[in-house]
């Protein structure tokens, strides 16, 4: 850990014509990283982390980006220096990197094995049945199961979680220094995530290799890294060891980072946002880019350029510490928070119950039914007035097939529908008008959901053209303009078209559009997802706003369980298309029972020492809803599994009169 394995002095990385305003997205960076450490290059998205990682790989996108200064420094061989046909050598072989969508990364039409042999040809030239080894062996180190079968199936074969192995057994496959690893996790279920990340630290203390870490998780950061950079619009504001950081940080952008993070603590209460957005690059910074958006700030901050200073462990690019005027005070500014009362409701408002919804899959010419995929097999639940039901488990358990049938957007095979206690199980025309009038859905990608072509304020008409004609064009438009302030938007939005948006600024157009119909329900497909903590912070207190406000209910569909005890009332855990343990939040997230959710909270990362539980890996993957497992479809992964658990599967045991669990763990006999 005493050699310096990379040091990057002055980066800078400019885009556009150098002569006019050209986009500094690296700005004079510097920093270091030790052979066998991992440093994290931390910060909200566009503040530079990933264009860093490119320009040392060489890899900036030409011509439009250059390096204009700087040095990169390798081994101790500048890398700045070094020809592309030098740097072939040195990219994918000494440094590795492990891109944050790996479906995009792999090739579609070649195998898996097919690409890592690539590697090893090009890298350690490995070719053959010896190369066809080696690639069987870096599948089991990255924890694939049934490597041998795993070799030759395609990318699109593969589930997200493998896929991101996948990717990383080829980054591991020329034995790297250094791995650089962006995003590595993002949008990954919890348990995957902590798979992932364990696996890199276990290959980390085998190999001695180096991890570079980008990322804006603050969970991910405390339990994994050695060193972090808190990066904002091109340049480093703060640098420090874990634990130095995560003690206290002492950069105001650090400080609100970790205030916009929701915990069980700040349930009743608005959560800290940054307001403003990460300013433009192409701005001539005068002083401080945080200044806009700093609640600290004087206008000294904006008038000369501040420079790193050192204080204890920390390096922080702050006026306050410039100034030798020490950890400015906790109580300079004191955050307004709204707070919010709980609504205690115990009136349905849908009632979903033994819902089943199995898609036919078709074989041969006169495609007839050869099996089905069971995606929800018998799923119950209770949706209350102004309370939030989480519905959470691994991806492909079936959650979002069941907002999409409370709407019927997907056909029902079984089961039984009620809205305010009218049943809606096969709603003709007229009665289906009414059912979604009453529930809208916020889907995961929100641009996907827009269409393109359409300016803000005709997706949001659309709704009320179909479910609300009482309205004329000037009460449509007069609402379309409270919709869009109610949601935090300004007026001039409602012309522009979702690719002038930020994904926070449309995930909101989508909140709006579900809004205009005036819904009782709210199905949210994870609608935080991906979000910066900034952001997904500013979108927590929208949805906590708007509940009181209107007394929404929401179907919450995540994997971030820390949203979840943040937002929840109730959760209902699930596997397999089947619900597994349902309660309400305290109950869950404090004495859960069943062994997958005990899994689930687990794998969460937290930057509060005292919440972390000691880590449950689950084996294998999710099995596939074709073939389900016979008995307990979470027996083949249950550290608990007895004889009983492969015969048959459990029913709901009550721990509590709100509190079930389908385990047979609870059964007396």
């Amino acid at each position: 850990m005493s050699d310096t394995l990379l040091a990057v002095n002055n980066l800078k990385t400019y885009f556009g014509d150098l002569s006019k305003k050209p986009i500094r997205a690296v700005d004079g960076v510097s920093f270091s990283i030790k052979a066998g450490e991992t440093f994290a290059l931390l910060g909200e998205s566009g503040c530079g982390k990933s264009m860093t990682a490119l320009s040392i790989m060489q890899l900036v996108p030409s011509p439009a980006g250059k390096i204009v200064a700087g040095q990169v420094e390798f081994s101790g061989q500048d890398l700045l220096r070094k020809s592309e046909l030098e740097m072939r050598s040195v990219r994918g072989n000494r440094i590795a990197m492990i891109f944050q969508e790996p479906m995009t990364s792999l090739n579609p039409v070649l195998t898996v094995q097919q690409q890592i042999q690539e590697v090893l040809y090009f890298h350690r030239n490995i070719k053959g049945s010896n190369a066809e080894q080696e690639v069987i062996r870096l599948l089991d180190a990255v924890g694939i199961p049934v490597p041998e079968q795993r070799a030759k199936d395609y990318p699109h074969q593969l589930s997200g979680g493998m896929k991101q192995r996948v990717m990383i057994a080829m980054a591991l496959a020329s034995e790297p220094d250094l791995l650089i690893a962006d995003e590595p996790t993002t949008a990954l279920d919890v348990t995957i995530q902590a798979q992932v990340m364990t696996l890199l630290r276990e290959i980390q203390k085998k190999t001695g290799m180096a991890i570079l870490l980008i990322t804006h998780d603050l969970g991910i950061v405390s339990d994994f890294v050695d060193h972090i950079a808190v990066m904002y619009a091109g340049e480093i504001v703060e640098l420090s060891t874990r634990e130095a950081f995560f003690s206290k940080p002492l950069h105001p952008y650090s400080k609100k980072l970790f205030d916009s993070l929701p915990t069980k603590s700040k349930r009743n209460q608005s959560l800290d946002v940054i307001s403003g957005i990460v300013p433009p690059l192409t701005t001539n910074f005068s002083g401080c880019r945080f200044y806009e958006r700093c609640p600290y700030s004087i206008p000294e901050c904006n008038v000369e350029e501040i420079q790193l200073s050192t204080i204890d462990s920390h390096q922080v690019r702050c006026l306050k510490y410039h100034k030798n005027d020490h950890l400015f005070s906790e109580n300079d500014i004191v955050s307004e928070h709204t707070t919010y009362e709980k609504i205690t409701s115990e009136s349905s408002v849908y009632q979903v119950s033994d819902l089943k919804v199995h898609f036919p899959i078709h074989k041969g010419l006169f495609r007839k039914i050869d099996s089905y995929v069971y995606a929800v097999d018998g799923v119950s639940l209770t949706l209350k007035k102004g309370q939030t039901l989480a519905l959470v488990g691994e991806s492909g358990c079936g959650k979002t097939t069941v907002g999409k049938a409370m709407l019927h957007l997907n056909d029902i095979t079984e089961g039984s529908l009620s809205l305010n206690g009218t049943t809606v199980d096969k709603p003709k025309s007229e009665l289906l008008k009414k059912l979604r009038k009453q529930i809208q859905i916020i889907f995961q990608d929100p641009y996907s959901s827009m269409n393109p072509r359409k300016r803000v304020h005709e997706i949001i008409e659309e709704g009320m053209l179909a479910l609300r004609p009482e309205l004329n064009s000037n009460g449509r438009l007069q609402e379309i303009k409270a919709l869009l302030s109610q949601v935090g938007l300004p007026e001039n939005a409602i012309n522009r078209y979702p690719n002038e948006f930020s994904g926070g600024q449309r995930q909101r157009i989508c909140i709006a559009r579900a809004l205009a119909v005036k819904p009782q329900i709210l199905v949210c497909d994870e609608p935080t997802s991906a979000l910066d903590v900034s952001v997904q912070a500013q979108m927590l207190n929208l949805f906590k706003q708007l509940q009181q406000e209107f007394g929404l209910s929401y179907l919450f569909i995540t994997h971030n369980l820390s949203v979840v005890e943040y937002l929840a009332d109730e959760i209902a855990v699930m596997y397999l298309g089947r619900i597994v343990e349902q309660g309400n939040v305290d109950d869950i997230m404090q004495n859960p029972q069943h062994p997958y959710t005990k899994a689930l909270l687990s794998a969460i990362p937290s930057v509060d020492k005292d919440s972390k539980r000691e880590l449950i890996l689950l084996e294998g993957e999710l099995p596939s809803p074709i073939t389900p497992p016979t008995g307990c479809h979470f027996s083949p992964r249950c550290p608990n599994q007895m004889s009983i658990c492969i015969e048959k599967y459990p029913d709901n045991h009550s721990i509590t009169a709100s509190h079930t669990v389908r385990c047979f763990l609870y059964y007396d006999a």
